[in-house]
């Protein structure tokens, strides 16, 4: 591909792109391998050059632009190298009109900064995440991981975690192969650790997804005890189980609910957890390094359908703590509706419960929670609470 083919593929993806944020369709990352899938002339290069060109508009434009052309023609009138491109060339975009439109740069959609936490620094939300690694203590130790992972350096305040630059081939490393790593944000392994488990509990990860935190949780047992990882969603659960084979996690237990009818399907379990995970559906603004792309998802109508959600689940976790249980609350969101607000709401509806003080290596204390910030931390964006019910 010629470099001014390239402008004009991350145009078309990034048209693609922005009518799958407007419809809830596919993310950048699968999209743009769907793309390449079907042009296997482009070489690695090629591949490389049109991504970083995509992400960079992304990454540019706080709120959804009108066409990938004009995320493109904001983004060349700030590169003039790129502006250049613009020449009409064989499989190149068209020449800039002297008057055309570019997407407006920003950080975030102008409606959802007053709503972040305040000390969150907004500069730092788009930078280049690095690849977290959690040290699989059911497999070894820190000191085993490292020498397989010579790049890895340790994070400061995450005992188990290693950090790899942006990138970093993960899968084809000896240490992931074996089970002696997996791939989880040091702020996420904290989440975690903050519910206490231990051999021989009974433990529920209420919003298991795929199962990163589960994971954790199991090494923190040393797969002694009872762990369910619980869902509404089949395709994510299913994504547990190779993972937990390759983790030595086997005995973890996983539970499909029906969403909107989760009580039914969890009354066995009432009264009898020692901790219970409730990571949150939220709206994702503690990741956006990772997914820059969900800015243009977000709206204020999806922000409030969250909140009555987050809610709505918290409710229906509450009754399965014992006396005296702890449980966590997380979500990798920085507004203050989904964190602090959430968790002083629950607080109120609950009388007798009430929230542990944490004090950690990362973050700070908020409200009643704790939050951790990529600018402040050096981790995804995350809020979270210890809720102890009353024994």
């Amino acid at each position: 591909m010629t470099p001014a083919a390239r402008i004009q593929a991350a145009i078309e993806l990034l048209d693609a792109i922005i009518a799958s944020a407007r419809d809830g369709g596919p993310a950048a990352d699968t999209l743009i391998a769907r793309y390449f899938k079907e042009r296997r002339y482009a070489g690695s290069r090629d591949r490389r050059a049109v991504r970083d060109h995509v992400y960079d508009a992304i990454r540019r434009a706080a709120d959804r632009p009108d066409s990938g052309r004009a995320a493109m023609v904001g983004l060349a009138r700030e590169r003039p190298e790129l502006a250049a491109l613009f020449d009409a060339s064989a499989h190149g975009p068209a020449p800039i009109a002297g008057e055309e439109p570019g997407a407006q740069a920003g950080t975030v959609p102008g409606w959802i900064a007053p709503l972040l936490a305040s000390p969150v620094e907004q500069a730092v939300l788009l930078g280049r995440a690095p690849v977290d690694l959690r040290v699989n203590r059911l497999k070894g130790a820190m000191e085993d991981a490292l020498p397989l992972l010579p790049d890895a350096k340790p994070v400061p305040g995450a005992p188990d975690a290693l950090r790899l630059p942006e990138g970093a081939p993960v899968e084809k490393s000896d240490a992931w192969q074996r089970g002696l790593v997996e791939v989880q944000d040091a702020g996420s392994q904290l989440i975690a650790a903050a519910c206490e488990a231990r051999p021989g509990q009974t433990v529920i990860d209420l919003c298991a997804g795929a199962g990163g935190k589960t994971l954790a949780l199991a090494a923190a047992m040393d797969g002694k005890g009872a762990l369910i990882a619980a869902d509404t969603i089949r395709t994510r659960l299913a994504r547990l189980s190779p993972r937990a084979e390759r983790a030595g996690a086997g005995f973890i237990q996983t539970l499909l609910l029906d969403r909107g009818h989760e009580r039914r399907g969890l009354e066995s379990l009432h009264g009898r957890a020692d901790a219970v995970l409730v990571d949150a559906p939220c709206s994702g603004t503690g990741t956006w390094r990772r997914n820059p792309e969900a800015r243009w998802r977000l709206t204020e109508a999806r922000l409030d359908r969250l909140v009555r959600e987050q809610a709505r689940i918290l409710d229906f976790a509450a009754p399965l703590l014992a006396p005296g249980g702890v449980l966590v609350y997380a979500t990798c969101a920085l507004t203050d509706r989904e964190g602090r607000d959430q968790v002083d709401a629950f607080l109120r509806r609950h009388g007798g419960w009430s929230a542990d003080m944490l004090s950690l290596p990362l973050g700070r204390a908020h409200g009643a929670g704790w939050l951790l910030t990529p600018g402040h931390d050096g981790t995804d964006g995350f809020y979270f609470a210890r809720l102890r019910r009353p024994a």
